[in-house]
């Protein structure tokens, strides 16, 4: 644990993929914060948990019963939104055409 703190290039590479605009003086930070964050996963991974098996507790149901209930009011849900039309939301387009 205590890896080295992660390579300016790197961080911009990450940015890049999560299509963020650093200044400069932000990689540095952020460097150290991604690093410690590896760390702290790390740590975790090294934890010996052999009686921990994944899934729910036992004698919990897994699935819960589908009942049907009342759905929400459209024109209730509706007026909350930024932008509605025809009894539905608006969103920005994020696919080109």
């Amino acid at each position: 644990m205590g890896r080295d703190v992660i390579a300016a290039a790197e961080v911009r590479r990450i940015a890049a993929l999560a299509r963020l605009a650093l200044t400069e003086d932000e990689i540095p930070r952020l460097a150290r914060e991604l690093s410690a964050i590896l760390d702290y996963v790390a740590r975790l991974d090294a934890l010996e948990l052999p009686e921990a098996a994944p899934g729910p507790p036992s004698g919990l149901p897994v699935t819960r019963a589908d009942e049907p209930a009342p759905s929400l009011d459209g024109d209730a849900v509706l007026a909350g939104a930024p932008q509605a039309a025809r009894g539905h939301f608006v969103v920005p387009r994020v696919i080109a055409p």
